[in-house]
Parts: structure tokens; C-alpha cells; sequence
């Protein structure tokens, strides 16, 4: 992709496909739906934007995360 790297909460750097765990409970906007902490989340997708990952979950699809509330699983 680029020279862009993308790192979680402790420092680990991101890859596309890798799976990440939540740090913490996170409301999803746009809906009612709350992320609880420690949800995995598989498969994520580098975006063009540092700090930002893009993903699906089994309750909401096109989500955009930010990696400072993600662990690499």
C-alpha cells in the first residue's frame, strides 16, 4: 500500500487481515448498537487515513475504527 503504519493501542503494527479485539465499549453512531469490550473482529482493511481501519462485524457492516481502542488478536 503505501509507507503508512498502522498500529493498536500497545504499539503491535496492523496488517490487512488481521484479526483485532476491542479495548472497550464503543456506541456504534448512527445506531443503538454498543461494541462491548473484547468483541473480535476479523479480517480488517487498512484505510488511505492513519489511525483508522475498516471492518465488519456480525451487528453492523462498513465500520470505520480507530486503532487507539484495538488490540491485535
Amino acid at each position: 500500500m503505501s509507507d503508512i503504519v498502522f498500529k493498536d493501542s500497545n504499539g503491535t503494527a496492523l496488517e490487512d487481515g488481521d484479526s483485532v479485539s476491542l479495548i472497550k465499549d464503543l456506541k456504534v453512531k448512527g445506531t443503538s448498537e454498543t461494541l462491548k469490550r473484547g468483541t473480535l473482529v476479523k479480517n480488517i482493511r487498512l484505510t488511505s487515513r492513519p489511525g483508522e481501519v475498516e471492518c465488519n462485524t456480525k451487528k453492523v457492516k462498513g465500520l470505520v475504527l480507530k486503532t487507539e481502542f484495538l488490540k491485535k488478536a
